[in-house]
């Protein structure tokens, strides 16, 4: 580029510098946030068991080769991708943020998004990548995890293989029997209500990481029965705690018989036409890391919003339980206590899926570090948000209120003509 513009340019100094200045300036605002930070120059290396997930210079490349990081198990690709067309003239988006209005282009000078793709019946009208990923990149997902294990749990009721979301755990997981997780209901532990008392912080130093070690040395099962304290009783509080996920995909995998990598991969992953293998992180025991490790490439993710927003079914072929999906992200159909500004100050919680305030029905899969598929079956739209944020919890940082506003800015676009102003 710099050498065109030198060609291109008069022998005169005033106009030479003008586009060395024009060159540079182009190159910067293509840039992305902290490119430097997160390893650009060491071509965004990943990191190792030990600083992956905490060590920013690392995160871009781990986020993205998580196989290269822990052990796996592929859910492979459909044998006939359901094809995703791109739409021809998308409208133009510009959301609000901070009193100034942006663009979507804006929105990723701003933020550390990795990926971004949305999606409307069925139909990709934006996607974007930034550091160096591509499309055939496979993203960890973080806790959106926590949502596809729901539908894995959502899939073996419907089947009978769960007779009821009221069962013990025990019946499904034998091992946990006595322990205070293995005495609570499936559907506790769906709306993270065990009242177990578990520490999740993110410091490198709480609950999370205890339970990791334990995992390592110990197996899952052995490791989860050390917290057996209750500070609330099941089924009467929301409590956030990536341990009843982990709990959830040892009762799919009790309930079937199969791995919930299998389980997911024969029930959701083929039916629905992706594209690209995915894969779950999985423990020295061979357990899923069924809260937080779930990867697959952009696109694929597109493809699970698309199939949320539209209910479960894709090219007439119901995948998921209707049923089952709108109780998991409906809060009308919870207690009071899991209601938006309840659950917590914004968000409200159903069967492992973030429901947002308001009337109408829309929800969101969400994982630290800013990994989220927001959802709005009535537009059937959805938009896939892949990042790499400084903090696990992005409400320490501007990035989950512009990521809100964009989103309300995407759902204005889409809305009918008539109805735009009462939205």
């Amino acid at each position: 580029m710099l050498h065109t513009i030198l060609n291109k340019t008069t022998s005169s100094p005033v106009r030479l510098i003008a586009a060395l200045l024009l060159s540079l300036w182009a190159f910067s605002v293509q840039a992305a946030p902290d490119e430097e930070l997160l390893g650009k120059s060491q071509g965004y290396p990943f990191g190792t068991r030990k600083n992956w997930f905490y060590d920013e210079s690392v995160r871009v490349g781990s986020f993205s080769n998580m196989d290269k990081v822990l052990p796996f198990r592929t859910l492979e690709k459909s044998s006939k991708p359901s094809i995703l067309k791109t739409a021809s003239s998308p409208p133009k988006i510009q959301y609000i943020f901070d009193g100034k209005p942006y663009s979507i282009d804006e929105f990723l000078q701003h933020q550390r998004i990795t990926g971004l793709l949305i999606i409307k019946d069925g139909e990709i009208q934006v996607e974007r990548y930034q550091y160096d990923r591509k499309p055939g990149d496979r993203l960890l997902s973080n806790s959106m995890a926590k949502s596809v294990t729901s539908l894995a749990i959502g899939l073996a009721l419907e089947e009978g293989k769960i007779s009821s979301l009221d069962d013990k755990v025990s019946k499904y997981v034998p091992e946990l029997a006595g322990c205070a997780y293995g005495e609570t209901s499936v559907r506790n532990l769906l709306r993270m209500a065990s009242g177990v008392k578990f520490v999740e912080n993110y410091s490198g130093h709480d609950d999370i990481q205890r339970l990791n070690v334990a995992w390592a040395s110990e197996g899952l099962t052995k490791a989860l029965c050390a917290f057996n304290e209750r500070d609330e009783k099941e089924g009467e509080k929301f409590h956030y705690s990536t341990s009843q996920t982990n709990v959830l995909g040892l009762v799919v995998k009790g309930a079937t018989g199969q791995n919930l990598a299998d389980y997911v991969d024969a029930r959701i992953w083929k039916p629905m036409g992706a594209e690209a293998d995915a894969f779950f992180n999985i423990g020295k025991d061979g357990n899923e890391i069924a809260g937080v490790n779930f990867n697959a490439v952009l696109r694929d993710y597109g493809r699970l919003g698309a199939l949320l927003a539209n209910d479960g079914m894709m090219n007439g072929v119901q995948i998921l339980p209707r049923s089952y999906l709108l109780e998991a992200t409906d809060w009308h159909k919870h207690p009071a206590a899991f209601a938006p500004g309840k659950a917590t100050s914004a968000f409200g919680y159903g069967y492992q899926f973030w429901i947002l305030p308001g009337e109408k029905r829309r929800f969101a899969l969400i994982g630290v570090y800013g990994q989220t598929i927001y959802v709005d079956p009535e537009l059937k739209l959805a938009m896939v948000q892949m990042a790499v944020a400084k903090n696990a919890s992005v409400s320490k940082e501007p990035l989950r209120a512009e990521s809100s506003a964009l989103w309300n800015a995407v759902l204005q676009a889409y809305q009918p003509v008539k109805s735009r102003s009462a939205d």
